[in-house]
């Protein structure tokens, strides 16, 4: 494992602006490609010890340990975010995370799959709630949609092993805990305002937790539950896993305009002493990369790519509206999205043909069809939340400006 090289400076508006910071967004200008994940799935067990964390980066001032829980993030003072990064990207596939969460009043243990243009699918767990945790989702940063996020029901998530789930495809989204899907999250819906707000972009995964202190903003403290007493730590949240199924295997993958839509995404297969092949045994059929649907997959590897990046500590945006539903299933509250999103530009489509060639290296298309359809809510809850956010960039430049 890696650690990056932030200034104390930066560490600091880092913090602040996590699930909002992206060293090159592909929106607004050409980027380098991302790293890919090569074999068609991975396997991270921290009980076995650092060795485990070869394929990822820690951002500055994280320290974790390692024993028979696996990895261990502490918080034991103001302004810690313990965080690490995935060396790799995936283009489509299936996360799974062991963990615990952490307790302790404002302090939040964070799943986050995140893109390089800011689309963003998340678990989140608030310290002083062990019994539920939200669910959520981001497309291109846009933080404006009602409706997102979603409380879900779970036994005592600070002291039960559990596994957290995130089933991506071109077509939806499924979050599950303990192999149960509990919600899924359709391209085609009012939430993704018909597929806009869809994350549908490379993605790395990233660990982390991080306290509710006197430096945040007022909302996002009474979110995380109040202000963190830390003589009330340390605080500490324990990953013991992770697994990943990739959909399509790749080198690296290359933005090939800015519209930022699934379809514009290279799938580069070869190259620089690389060759990716084959693809998860279950993904779906329009989801492995054209070409390599019947390959074969590769044997799951413990190790992947390492990259030199820069690694922000996570942090989460504040939810300002919560809807309580009844029922073991909710409907979506639409009334103010066409307003809200009315401003927002239509995806481009891309033409360009499913296979390429780029110098010497083999590059493809992933397929897929999509449907309109109503998210769904599962599971034996008698009430879901549901919640908006909105970013804490503005906030904390507000803050820090006082």
């Amino acid at each position: 494992m890696r650690f990056t090289s932030l200034s104390a400076a930066a560490t600091l508006a880092a913090i602040a602006t996590a699930q909002t910071f992206t060293d090159c967004n592909p929106l607004e200008k050409t980027c380098p490609s991302e790293p890919g994940l090569p074999s068609a799935s991975y396997s991270a067990d921290f009980t076995q010890g650092e060795g485990a964390a070869s394929s990822w980066t820690a951002a500055t001032g994280t320290n974790l340990q390692y024993g028979a829980d696996g990895a261990v993030f502490t918080i034991a003072g103001e302004g810690q975010a313990p965080t690490i990064a995935s060396d790799f990207n995936i283009f489509f596939g299936r996360f799974e995370v062991t963990m615990k969460a952490a307790s302790g009043t404002g302090i939040v243990s964070s799943i986050v799959m995140e893109s390089a243009d800011l689309d963003e699918i998340d678990w989140e767990f608030v310290g002083g709630q062990s019994g539920e945790v939200q669910s959520n989702f981001y497309g291109k940063g846009n933080t404006t949609t009602y409706d997102r996020a979603v409380y879900h029901p779970v036994a005592d998530a600070q002291n039960i092993w559990h596994t957290y789930g995130i089933d991506w495809t071109s077509e939806r989204i499924e979050f599950s805990i303990d192999g149960t899907v509990i919600r899924t999250v359709p391209y085609s819906s009012a939430q993704t305002v018909n597929g806009q707000n869809y994350p549908q972009t490379p993605m790395q995964l990233k660990l982390g937790s991080w306290a509710g202190g006197a430096s945040q903003d007022e909302g996002t403290v009474e979110w995380a539950g109040g202000k963190t007493d830390f003589a009330q730590g340390p605080f500490t949240m324990l990953v013991k896993s992770v697994n990943v199924m990739n959909y399509n295997p790749a080198c690296q993958y290359t933005y090939s305009d800015n519209t930022g839509s699934w379809q514009s995404i290279d799938v580069v297969k070869s190259g620089d002493s690389c060759n990716a092949e084959g693809a998860a045994s279950s993904a779906p059929a329009t989801q492995s990369a054209v070409g390599t649907a019947t390959a074969t997959a590769q044997t799951t590897v413990t190790s992947a790519p390492t990259v030199s990046q820069s690694v922000a500590p996570i942090e989460n945006t504040i939810p300002t509206l919560r809807t309580t539903v009844t029922g073991s299933s909710y409907s979506v509250n639409t009334a103010s999205l066409s307003v809200l999103n009315s401003g927002i530009p239509t995806a481009a489509t891309s033409t360009a043909p499913s296979s390429q060639q780029t110098g010497s290296a083999t590059t493809t298309r992933a397929s897929a069809s999509t449907s309109a359809d109503t998210e769904q809510s599962t599971g034996a809850a008698s009430v879901n939340t549901i919640s908006a956010g909105i970013s804490l960039l503005g906030l904390i430049f507000a803050t820090l400006l006082v």
